[in-house]
């Protein structure tokens, strides 16, 4: 029974130390809105050390503001990564404008809203098995005001000045 043991541990072992894929969430845009909601979209890197491409299972994600789930679920067969190479991946997320109206008590003076976008990239090696690739990113979502409205979306000459100096 020993030595079962030890070649369970030699194995676990040698597994553990395998080179694995690598992602990060390089950028979080707000891509636009619309009547079912706000539409927010990551750029994810993913880093694949085999010379063979990994197929995706699914991603995970949810995104949270104030200590709250606003909204999560999964994407399932988002595609494959290149082997021995970077791949960059593009994951959009629907936020449902009733979540965000109940976020109305994070606005504060600065007017935007804090949150974090958690994404799980679940992908099946073979010999070791579905192998999740967490990643995590904080940003805030300005809001609109009634003058950016009026404006379009346009900064006044003041506020240029002001990010310019």
């Amino acid at each position: 029974m020993e030595i079962l043991e030890q070649a369970k541990n030699y194995v676990a072992g040698k597994v553990a130390n395998m080179p694995k894929p690598e992602a990060d969430i390089t950028d979080v845009d707000f891509k636009g809105f619309g009547l079912d909601g706000i539409t927010l979209l990551a750029k994810i890197s993913i880093t694949n050390p085999y010379s063979v491409p990994i197929p995706i299972g699914e991603i995970a994600y949810s995104v949270k503001s104030a200590d709250r789930c606003i909204v999560s679920g999964t994407i399932p067969d988002p595609g494959s990564i290149k082997g021995n190479g970077d791949t960059m991946l593009e994951v959009t997320v629907k936020v449902p404008h009733g979540a965000m109206v109940s976020l109305i008590r994070d606005v504060g003076g600065d007017w935007d809203i804090d949150y974090v976008l958690e994404l799980g990239l679940i992908i099946d090696l073979p010999v070791i098995g579905n192998f999740t690739i967490p990643m995590s990113y904080k940003g805030e979502m300005k809001l609109p005001t009634f003058a950016d409205f009026f404006r379009g979306g346009k900064s006044t000459p003041e506020e240029e000045e002001a990010v310019c100096k």
